[in-house]
């Protein structure tokens, strides 16, 4: 029994390894009922379906973030909140991508949740290895945190003057090397991702992959690229392992929950990018300004970032109220 408590007391890059495993099991019986209860057989989610969903995510995050401040203290707790503010506004644009995708390859509500779904388990392991990495980076080159700063400074501008680009998803890189290298089918079938098919020509059976499959395969790909964005964000506010890839994951589950309900209106918050490209801005100056004016408590980063999202949200509404798009 002492032995069990040591290798649960010992620390995993920082942090008790039974607080990594209290976070993992929270997130796995998340997803278990996700899958395994609520949605068993594919149906198409709905706005208020999506809505409830999101918001008991949310729930559990909050509650997580709660249990945070008071095991790790104050700051931690609000640095996880800000961290899972930034990660959840930030990867709003990324549902307009996801949109895309799926419109593209034509995959019908019924599906997506699948697609969506299985994408969670993608981003464990890939926000994980791309935390781990700026980890240790950071730990071993503190000027690293200044790199970082600065390409939150140089993207929050770019985003500011690209905000009408929207992504060719038919010039993907990607997508056009996966259509060249792997046979594929006609259509979709069902929910699969790979189904045996005689090949063209010989008529032997072989694996194809489905639409399904590529869409699958983009979609971790946009959030990979959000990930660039996002997690250097965090780091700029904490370089708690712990707190950034907790705030991360219960942000992303809790967005892909929502998507649903924001696809369908994400045309009105056209205004919010604006406010996300302040928001990095913020971030990235704030590194570059703790030289000169000391860091900026945790409580005025939250307030901070709160107020620009906020505002974002609020003008988009104003500028689209009646159907109006904005100018």
């Amino acid at each position: 029994m002492d032995a069990l408590w040591m290798s649960l007391s010992a620390e995993v890059m920082g942090t008790p390894a039974w607080l990594w495993l209290s976070f993992l099991g929270v997130v796995v019986l998340l997803l278990a009922l996700d899958l395994g209860v609520l949605h068993r057989e594919d149906h198409e989610i709905g706005v208020r379906e999506s809505l409830l969903l999101s918001a008991g995510y949310i729930g559990v995050a909050l509650l997580f973030g709660a249990w945070v401040w008071w095991r790790l203290g104050p700051q931690s707790g609000l640095d996880y909140y800000t961290g899972f503010l930034i990660e959840k506004s930030l990867s709003m644009d990324n549902v307009f991508v996801i949109a895309l995708i799926f419109s593209y390859f034509a995959i019908p509500r019924l599906y997506q949740h699948r697609v969506l779904f299985w994408g969670i388990v993608g981003v464990l392991v890939l926000r994980a290895l791309m935390i781990g990495l700026g980890a240790t980076l950071v730990s071993s080159f503190s000027w690293v945190l200044y790199l970082f700063g600065a390409f939150l400074l140089i993207t929050g501008v770019k985003m500011w003057f690209m905000v009408d680009q929207k992504p060719d998803i038919a010039a993907n890189p990607l997508l056009r090397w996966l259509k060249k290298h792997l046979r594929l089918t006609d259509g979709l079938r069902g929910h699969a991702f790979w189904v045996r098919e005689p090949e063209a020509g010989s008529g032997r059976l072989r694996w194809h992959a489905t639409p399904l499959l590529l869409a699958l395969v983009l979609v971790e790909c946009s959030d990979l690229v959000f990930a660039v964005d996002s997690v250097p964000a965090i780091f700029a506010i904490t370089t708690d392992p712990f707190i950034v890839y907790t705030s991360n994951i219960f942000a992303v589950l809790g967005l892909r929950a929502l998507y649903f309900a924001l696809a369908a209106m994400i045309h009105r918050f056209q205004y919010l990018k604006y406010a996300l490209a302040l928001v990095l801005v913020f971030i990235g100056g704030k590194i570059f300004l703790v030289g000169v004016i000391g860091k900026i408590p945790p409580v005025v980063s939250l307030g901070v970032t709160f107020g620009l999202i906020a505002g974002g949200v609020a003008v988009s509404l104003w500028k689209t109220r009646r159907g109006q798009m904005p100018a």
